[in-house]
């Protein structure tokens, strides 16, 4: 009995241990950065939306990867992508969605066959893949045509889920995976998987990023986004930043470290690169990954002066720091408007509102103005904060990153842009410009709908939320 004890008060000392270290761990050297403004050239907002008109007839309007295979399709050396979903899981019938990860990598392989000699990289999160519990015969076409794809190594960083993380490292995460011999039904597709699979996914943590480097024939070109080539992603709204100058060879070499932790290589990330040449612009970017965009969140909110102008659109809104910043901000004056997807669909699943409705009940209670998406089984997955000052610059922030724990708090891996620069400019100007139309619907289309519309005034749900966000069991 007594040796029982010890062994496990032993067993709990490595679990809890286990739990601790990788909770707060270092991360790999190179994330969690930001770097310094540089002026950009040809700095474009871009946005994908699908909108509902007075009939209840569906439309979608799309930018953002026609934009991405143009780069592709011009780049003359190089191409650097990072994208948490290429697949065609979940897409119901080609009818209902755009081929977009067919149309990424074919576009990508056909671009590599045309030039001999020329690098190309895709970094890909495991889930693609299901954590090597299928074959994904997309990425197996880009390395058959010679292009390396990287599956990031999600175990070099922090566990966001540690009641289960420590217990997945202890017994588990030794066992691999394989897609051969599957008995569990597939979450996603038709393929069985493995119990290594769903054990995998508990971890709830994900390589999120969103971004495309190109050398085109104007320069370094950048892309940071919100949308995944994904093909039943393919009507959900998203944003993107697309830009040119130092600030894209900046975003290349974040993808530098991603691939360095996760397979040791430098392919297709030169050492050296030559920036485009002095850049004279009145736009200022820079690149943010991991917690340094909640700290840009954080200084913009704080920063809105009474009567300042502060919009955000919101795929997740959770974390507690940015909440109680909100609701801080409408208290002292500013005019602040928030726009939330309703969190009821996820890829012909119906979701239970979380966290959104919850955290729309505590803003609404403080007096924020809230609005939901008029979505229709697609999603709102754009992921943007605009603060236009009465005097002095506008400032927009915007990439991959949800605003929650997992997303802000060094789990995941994110990239966002961050860009400074005069209100009336063409950038600036057409993001407020898009968030001006869903907020106030434009004649004839139906982008938004008010704030009673999801009300979720349940105590259980909202603690069920708080419990969620503060433990990281959840998928938000």
């Amino acid at each position: 009995m007594r040796r029982g004890r010890w062994f496990l008060l032993g067993l709990l000392a490595v679990y809890l241990s286990t739990g601790a270290y990788h909770l707060y761990k270092p991360l790999p050297e190179g994330l969690d950065v930001v770097t310094p403004y540089h002026p950009a050239e040809g700095v474009e907002f871009l946005a994908d939306a699908t909108w509902t008109d007075t009939q209840g007839n569906q439309h979608t309007e799309q930018e953002i990867f026609d934009a991405a295979l143009e780069m592709i399709g011009q780049a003359q050396s190089l191409v650097v992508a990072d994208f948490f979903l290429v697949n065609q899981f979940a897409a119901t019938s080609e009818a209902a969605h755009r081929p977009l990860s067919s149309e990424f990598v074919l576009g990508l392989a056909e671009w590599h066959a045309q030039r001999p000699g020329v690098e190309a990289l895709l970094i890909t999160d495991p889930f693609n893949t299901l954590y090597g519990g299928i074959k994904q015969p997309l990425l197996s076409r880009l390395e058959a045509q010679g292009i390396p794809v990287i599956e990031t190594d999600l175990r070099a960083l922090r566990d966001p889920n540690p009641l289960w993380s420590a217990t997945w490292r202890i017994c588990c995460q030794w066992f691999g995976n394989s897609s051969h011999g599957g008995w569990l039904p597939n979450p996603v597709g038709d393929t069985p998987v493995t119990l290594r699979t769903y054990l995998a996914l508990l971890n709830f943590k994900a390589n999120h990023r969103k971004t495309l480097v190109t050398d085109g024939p104007d320069g370094w070109t950048g892309l940071v986004t919100s949308g995944n080539p994904h093909d039943a992603s393919s009507r959900h709204d998203n944003i993107a930043v697309r830009f040119r100058g130092a600030a894209a060879i900046d975003l290349l070499h974040t993808e530098r470290a991603v691939a360095e932790f996760s397979n040791g290589t430098r392919t297709a990330l030169p050492d050296r690169v030559e920036a485009n040449g002095a850049v004279d612009s009145p736009v200022g970017i820079r690149v943010l990954t991991e917690s340094r965009i909640r700290d840009a969140a954080l200084d913009m909110i704080d920063a809105a002066d009474p009567g300042d102008q502060l919009d955000l659109w919101m795929f997740y809104l959770s974390h507690r720091a940015i909440v109680k910043a909100l609701l801080a901000a409408q208290q002292r004056g500013v005019d602040l408007r928030v726009l939330l997807d309703p969190n009821r669909d996820a890829f012909g699943r119906k979701k239970q509102g979380l966290p959104n409705r919850q955290v729309a009940l505590e803003l609404n209670a403080g007096g924020v103005s809230v609005r939901w998406c008029n979505t229709q089984g697609e999603q709102c997955h754009a992921k943007m904060l605009l603060h236009r000052p009465r005097d002095g610059d506008a400032t927009l922030l915007a990439g991959s990153a949800n605003f929650t724990r997992r997303n802000l708090d060094n789990f995941n891996l994110e990239t966002n842009v961050q860009i400074q620069a005069e209100a009336g400019t063409p950038v600036i100007a057409d993001a407020a410009q898009f968030f001006d139309t869903r907020w106030h619907n434009e004649p004839g289309r139906v982008h938004s709908l008010p704030y009673q519309e999801y009300a979720d005034d349940s105590r259980l749900r909202y603690w069920r939320y708080r419990m969620m966000e503060a433990t990281g069991l959840s998928s938000f």
